[in-house]
């Protein structure tokens, strides 16, 4: 796997400067906090778990930064409409998503999160569709139109097979998906899963979030340390094998929780707590019941993946079986 010499070098020196501060630190820290001196393998020891336990989570801060405002701004608004109540308000960023990609792509320091954008691109052309085949609602005398209602569900399924409808693999796919299925296999759950990452990175291992997921299957700082991940001195996110088994399994552990694929991506997305939430809340036990209620962006991220699935594989998600 080829990896970006000026990249790696960037963060690799960034995240040493940070360890080697913590070092000094922790070992000023211990010196004082006792009467006897600790020898160098102690006081060493004692540092890198210090380093470890309270660097692992703010790792993202030795990445490269977005200095743009305008970029910052973009960045902010996708996030915002990501998490709202309504798919369709994705719709209006797309012209700019579009302007903003070659900018991101055209700076080395920004690429990663090019490489996170064009995954989300489809999101912002499948809002655009979904806003010329849904009715406006009517507005009453004198006040204001009432927000467009989400699609339904099998709606949504339907506009993403479409879509998915004979695409081309990418290059990282060709690359990665025989390498990946026998990691996820290893693990017990379907290997048609692999393509988690299509709809994630679109198999770009460099890719980004602004929220701080990164990697092919764009795991969050907290959740790549729940399984085992190292964030430093190089983060595993990055490396193919571990995000991959890391990946795999999370999402064992979200079926276990929900039993139902949907809802196991649905948490893959919006996290376990905010898809518990909606079900408590409504009494109800099915994605499609509570598919509304989750963010915009989880919304078309479940049939998105249904649809992915579906085209490259011949499958459907609520036939794969259940992990072993």
């Amino acid at each position: 796997m080829a990896v970006p010499g000026r990249f790696y070098a960037l963060v690799f020196t960034m995240r040493i400067v940070r360890y080697l501060s913590a070092f000094l630190l922790a070992g000023a820290l211990f010196a004082r906090a006792g009467d006897q001196p600790l020898a160098l393998p102690e006081l060493m020891q004692d540092a890198e778990n210090w380093a470890r336990d309270n660097l692992d989570t703010n790792v993202l801060n030795s990445l490269p930064k977005v200095e743009d405002p305008a970029v910052q701004q973009f960045f902010r608004d996708v996030q915002q409409r990501f998490q709202g109540d309504y798919v369709v308000d994705l719709a209006g960023l797309r012209q700019t998503a579009r302007a903003m990609l070659p900018l991101l792509e055209s700076r080395e320091e920004t690429q990663p999160y090019a490489a996170w954008l064009a995954a989300q691109m489809d999101y912002f052309d499948v809002a655009d569709e979904i806003c010329l085949t849904i009715p406006v609602p009517r507005a009453e005398t004198n006040q204001p139109p009432p927000p467009m209602a989400n699609p339904p569900p099998q709606t949504e399924r339907d506009i993403w097979v479409r879509r998915a409808a004979g695409r081309p693999w990418s290059a990282g796919a060709k690359e990665f998906v025989p390498q990946l299925k026998p990691v996820f296999a290893a693990q017990k759950i379907p290997s048609e899963l692999v393509w988690v990452a299509e709809v994630e990175s679109s198999f770009d291992w460099r890719a980004r979030s602004p929220a701080g997921a990164a990697g092919l299957f764009q795991l969050m700082p907290d959740t790549a340390k729940q399984y085992g991940l190292s964030l430093f001195p190089r983060d595993q996110r990055f490396q193919t094998e571990p995000s991959a088994t890391a990946s795999a399994q999370y999402l064992k552990h979200l079926y276990g929780r929900f039993q139902d694929w949907r809802l196991a991506l649905a948490a893959y997305n919006a996290g376990e707590g905010a898809v518990q939430k909606q079900l408590d809340r409504y009494q109800l036990r099915s994605y499609d019941d509570i598919a509304g209620h989750l963010p915009a962006e989880t919304q078309m991220y479940v049939p998105r993946v249904e649809a992915v699935v579906l085209q490259r594989e011949g499958a459907k998600l609520q036939q794969l079986p259940a992990p072993r």
